[in-house]
C-alpha cells in the first residue's frame, strides 16, 4: 500500500461506505440508523434535557431499549412491534413521528432502513470514534484479477455494487505525473519521466516510489495538512498582525515525516516534550505546537482575558487534532452530543494552564517564553562568552571594589556634572508647586485636596497623604514601544496609611 495514495483510497472507501445498503445487506446503525436519528429524533429525544420531549430519549442504548411500563419504543427483531417503527408510520397525521411542526419528515427509504435494522436484531453500536479499529475482512469480487493490493478489493466491491467497471490503467507518464504531485506536491522533471519510460523492469513504478519517499520533499507535502490543523503561522494573527518565527517547529515536523517518525513519539514529544526526562533541544521545539495559537498585544485588552483564550486554544486544537472530535462545547456545558463534561473540559484546561506567559505579548516578536536555539557556531560561540565572563567574576576583586566605590562617593559623587536634559519631557522639582521646570509646561494641577511642602532630600518635597488628587497632562504620553525612563525620590513612613502604597515605576531598554 503505497502512503500517498492513502487520501484517495480513503475518499472511494468513504463514499462507498456512505451508500445505503443494497436490500439484501446488513443494515449498519453507525452509517445508516444514527444519522436518521440524529438529524430527525434528537432535537426532541437527545441529550438536552429541558427540549426533551415523553422523557425519551434515542441518544443513548439505555433510552432506546428500556421497558416503558409494559411496552419498548424498540423491539430488537421485531419492527411491527416496536413503538417507534410504529409511531414514524402512523396513518394518523397527528400521531405519526417526527411532527409535521418539526420540518424534518422521514422518507420512505430512512424509514425502510430503520424496519430492516429492527428486523435484523436492532444492533446498537457506539460511535465508531470511540470504538477500537478492526481489520474487517475482505469483500469478495467478481473480477478476480483486477485487485493488486486488498485496499483494491474494498474499492472493486463497491464499484460493483454500482453495476461500475474501474477505468483502464493510466500511461506512464501520467502515473508518474500523479505520484509525484501525491507525494511531493512538484510534477516530475522531464529527466525523471524519460528515465521512467525507458525503465522496462518490472517494479519500475516501485522504484519511483522508493525515490519520491526518500526525498526532502516528500516531508514538506505531508507536512502541509499537519500546519494547517496546527494553525501554523509566523504571525501573531490578529489586527496588528506582527512578525514571529514559528518555523523551526515547522521544520520539525517536516523532518518528522521525512525520518518516517512512529506516532506515538509524533504525538508524545508535540503536547509533552518538555516533559520528557531530559528532553533535547528538537523535543523542546516540538512542543512549539502549543504556541501556535493567536497572541494579542491590542492597547485596551484585558490580559487575563486573553490568557484565558490561549488556554481554550489549547485545548480546543488538541482535542480537534488527535481526538477527532470538537470539545468547544463543554467549555460553557456539558456536550450534548459527544461523552465530554463541562469538568472535563476545564481538567484538560489546567493542564494546559502552566506555561509562563503573558496575556498581551508579542509586539516585537515571538512571546514569551522564548527558546533559543542557535546556530552550531553561535552554540560555540556563546559557551565561550560565558565561560569568560565565569572566569572574570570569579577573579573580580568584589571586597577591593566595594571600597574603592565608597570612596569615590565620598569625593566625586558630589562635583559629578548634572544629568543632560536632552530629551527630558517634564520634570517637578516640588519647590512650594508642581510646576514643570523642563520648559515643556507640563504643569501638575490639582483635581482635589491640597499638596503639603516640606522639606526633603534634595530641596524641598511634596508630600502626598491620601487626600490629595494633581494630574499631570502631558507628561505620561509615551510609547511602550520606545525607551523611557521615570526617576523619583520616594520616602514612605514606617508604616504607611492604607491608603498610600509606595509604587515604584520605571521603563528603561
Amino acid at each position: 500500500m503505497l502512503r500517498g495514495e492513502l487520501a484517495l483510497y480513503g475518499s472511494l472507501l468513504a463514499l462507498a461506505a456512505a451508500a445505503a445498503p443494497p436490500a439484501a445487506d446488513k443494515v449498519d446503525f453507525t452509517r445508516h440508523i444514527r444519522p436518521i436519528l440524529s438529524d430527525k429524533c434528537f432535537t426532541c429525544h437527545g441529550p438536552d434535557e429541558k427540549a426533551r420531549q415523553a422523557k425519551l430519549r434515542l441518544d443513548t442504548r439505555e433510552g432506546a431499549f428500556a421497558d416503558r411500563g409494559g411496552y419498548q419504543v424498540i423491539v430488537p427483531g421485531k419492527a411491527a412491534a416496536s413503538r417507534l417503527f410504529q409511531r414514524i408510520t402512523h396513518k394518523s397525521e397527528a400521531l405519526r413521528m417526527p411532527p409535521k411542526a418539526a420540518g424534518e419528515r422521514l422518507t420512505d427509504k430512512e424509514i425502510d432502513l430503520i424496519r430492516r435494522w429492527i428486523d435484523q436484531g436492532a444492533e446498537w453500536r457506539t460511535h465508531w470514534a470511540y470504538l477500537p479499529p478492526q481489520r474487517p475482512p475482505l469483500p469478495e469480487v467478481r473480477d478476480k484479477t483486477w485487485p493488486k493490493n486488498p485496499i483494491d478489493r474494498f474499492i472493486l466491491a463497491a464499484l460493483e455494487r454500482q453495476g461500475l467497471k474501474p477505468s483502464p490503467e493510466a500511461d506512464k507518464a501520467t502515473l508518474l505525473r500523479r505520484l509525484s504531485l501525491d507525494l511531493t506536491g512538484l510534477p516530475p522533471t522531464p529527466a525523471e519521466v524519460a528515465a521512467f519510460l525507458a525503465d522496462r523492469s518490472p517494479d519500475a513504478y516501485e522504484r519511483q516510489v522508493d525515490r519520491l519517499l526518500a526525498s526532502p520533499h516528500y516531508g514538506e507535502r505531508m507536512a502541509l495538512e499537519w500546519l494547517d490543523l496546527a494553525r501554523y503561522a509566523d504571525t501573531h494573527g490578529y489586527h496588528i498582525d506582527s512578525h514571529r518565527d514559528m518555523w523551526p517547529w515547522r521544520d520539525w515536523v517536516i523532518d518528522a515525516f521525512n525520518r518516517n517518525m512512529p506516532y506515538d513519539r509524533f504525538t508524545i514529544e508535540q503536547l509533552a516534550g518538555d516533559l520528557l526526562p531530559n528532553p533535547a533541544r528538537s523535543q523542546l521545539v516540538a512542543t512549539g505546537f502549543n504556541r501556535n495559537h493567536m497572541i494579542n498585544f491590542e492597547g485596551g485588552a484585558i490580559e487575563e482575558e486573553y490568557l484565558v483564550e490561549y488556554v481554550v486554544d489549547r485545548v480546543e486544537a488538541t482535542s480537534t487534532v488527535w481526538l477527532g472530535t470538537t470539545m468547544g462545547c463543554a467549555r460553557c456545558h456539558d456536550h450534548k452530543y459527544d461523552p465530554f463534561s463541562q469538568k472535563d473540559f476545564y481538567r484538560l484546561f489546567a493542564f494546559f494552564n502552566t506555561i509562563d506567559e503573558k496575556g498581551l505579548d508579542g509586539r516585537t516578536g515571538n512571546a514569551q517564553p522564548v527558546l533559543q536555539l542557535p546556530t552550531p557556531e553561535q552554540e560555540q560561540q556563546l559557551q565561550a562568552v560565558v565561560a569568560e565572563l565565569k572566569a572574570k567574576q570569579a577573579a573580580f576583586p568584589k571586597e577591593q571594589a566595594a571600597a574603592l566605590q565608597t570612596s569615590w562617593e565620598k569625593t566625586r559623587l558630589a562635583s559629578m556634572p548634572a544629568p543632560s536634559r536632552e530629551g527630558l519631557v517634564a520634570h517637578y522639582e516640588m519647590e512650594g508647586s508642581p510646576v514643570d521646570t523642563s520648559g515643556g509646561y507640563h504643569h501638575g494641577r490639582k483635581v482635589r485636596g491640597e499638596i503639603v511642602y516640606s522639606a526633603g532630600q534634595v530641596g524641598r518635597a511634596a508630600e502626598f497623604s491620601g487626600e490629595a488628587h494633581f494630574e499631570f497632562p502631558g507628561a505620561g504620553d509615551l510609547e511602550l514601544d520606545q525607551p523611557f525612563t521615570i526617576a523619583f525620590w520616594l520616602r514612605t513612613p514606617r508604616k504607611p496609611p492604607a491608603a498610600v502604597a509606595p509604587t515604584g515605576l520605571a521603563r528603561t531598554a
